[in-house]
């Protein structure tokens, strides 16, 4: 009579499986997390972008000069200078992304007209949603700063 071995894996088989899974995830989760950082503040850039067009169009629309606040370019089922309709929900929040964002709008004139305007946008978790900060104004050029926190002064992006 033969006697049949179980077929299966050993106890050493399966560690050596388990390390060599372990080994892959150490050099390929460095690079997801990086990924996503760089994802984010892409996503950054665009709503800064989408923004800035945003107000040329309430300007344009209104004749008032720029918003108030991020929310007079909010949804609305009928658009006025006060909910625009000309960008999302989720932006009009000022987080999108893993980034804030804070719209200030310049002091209004003698004619009650807002002349200009500053986004800055930060990570919300710096070195874990994005490293750069971003600022852009009435000029629409957005600038960056690696430290997280951009201003007039920063280099502008290409």
């Amino acid at each position: 009579m033969t006697q049949h071995r179980n077929q299966g894996f050993s106890l050493i088989e399966l560690l050596i499986v388990v390390a060599i899974i372990l080994i892959i995830a150490a050099i390929a989760i460095p690079s997801l997390i990086h990924s996503k950082m760089a994802a984010n503040e892409a996503s950054a850039v665009g709503s800064l972008h989408s923004i800035n067009t945003a107000i040329v169009n309430y300007v344009g629309e209104y004749g008032i000069g720029y918003p108030v606040s991020l929310t007079n370019l909010g949804p609305s089922a009928s658009p006025t200078s006060a909910a625009a309709d000309l960008i999302d929900a989720v932006l009009v929040t000022g987080m999108k992304s893993g980034y804030s964002f804070a719209y200030a709008a310049g002091p209004a004139g003698t004619d009650g007209t807002i002349s200009t305007y500053t986004i800055t946008t930060t990570p919300t978790t710096p070195g874990v949603t994005g490293t750069r900060g971003f600022y852009t104004d009435q000029s629409s050029v957005i600038r960056s700063d690696s430290t997280g926190n951009a201003t007039s002064s920063s280099t502008p992006i290409s």
